[in-house]
């Protein structure tokens, strides 16, 4: 019988990493949750561990943007656990608005939450499944980052596409250092529309799936370890595609 595994969420007491939770705790994983609200953590610990009660549920506080915290909570959920077997960088945020328009205090913590604490985060992870020799690190990025984005999306989706850009180098490194067989694997998601805190006032979006299936269909993907994966696969696949050749102006009439 497999050994039952272990997940690392970030950002976990609320839309995605709140949804994922539950679908991989339905897959029969033991859970590390963290996020800075704590009550919601308890609450959703309470609820796995009646519905699921062979789940090992672990959670701590954790504001991602305490780099020191990052460390010292990953390791903390080792400690206990025992291992880890795959990382969700999940912890996110969306403020933001033009350049130039006198937002900069909200373009910049979308940049250091999206992008500064998710190297915090992937450092951390790297160093515990370095020192495992295995693992699996799965970073969520966006649809947005495969082109730039007007107005409240032009940071976030930069700090994505720096996002996936790093887990690409990340997969680089591992290539150099374990060749093509590498026990260390990154996947990296690319999320269109689906339903979650972040979009929760964005009404009338084509495309837009609920957060359950959503969730859903990110586990799945998780599951069979791609180097990267659109989700869901359809439309977006198809989306992506055009948003990589078609000239700026077309590209944002499809999003």
């Amino acid at each position: 019988m497999q050994k039952q595994q272990t997940v690392l969420i970030t950002g976990a007491s609320s839309g995605l990493g709140e949804g994922m939770a539950r679908e991989f705790a339905s897959k029969g994983y033991h859970l590390c949750l963290c996020a800075r609200r704590i009550e919601r953590l308890e609450a959703l610990k309470s609820e796995i561990e009646q519905a699921y009660p062979k789940a090992n549920v672990y959670i701590a506080a954790l504001d991602v943007n305490q780099h020191d915290d990052v460390f010292d909570v990953f390791e903390r959920f080792k400690s206990e656990a025992g291992a880890i077997d795959k990382i969700v960088v999940n912890a996110g945020m969306g403020k933001g608005a033009s350049l130039g328009t006198g937002y900069f205090a909200a373009n910049r913590a979308t940049a250091e939450t999206n992008f500064v604490a998710a190297l915090a985060q992937c450092e951390a992870a790297m160093g515990i499944f370095r020192a495992q020799e295995r693992g699996h690190l799965i970073t969520i990025a966006s649809m947005s980052a495969l082109r730039g984005m007007p107005r409240a999306m032009t940071v976030y989706a930069a700090t994505k596409a720096g996002l996936a850009s790093m887990s690409e180098g990340i997969r680089a490194d591992l290539l150099k250092t374990y060749g093509n067989n590498s026990p260390i694997k990154v996947t990296t998601l690319f999320p269109g529309y689906i339903r979650s805190e972040i979009n929760e006032k964005v009404k009338n979006t084509p495309f837009m799936i609920g957060t359950e299936e959503g969730c859903r269909k990110m586990v799945k993907a998780i599951e069979k370890a791609p180097v990267k994966a659109y989700v869901p696969g359809w439309p977006w696949c198809v989306i992506g595609f055009l948003m990589k050749r078609l000239p700026l102006s077309w590209v944002l009439k499809l999003t």
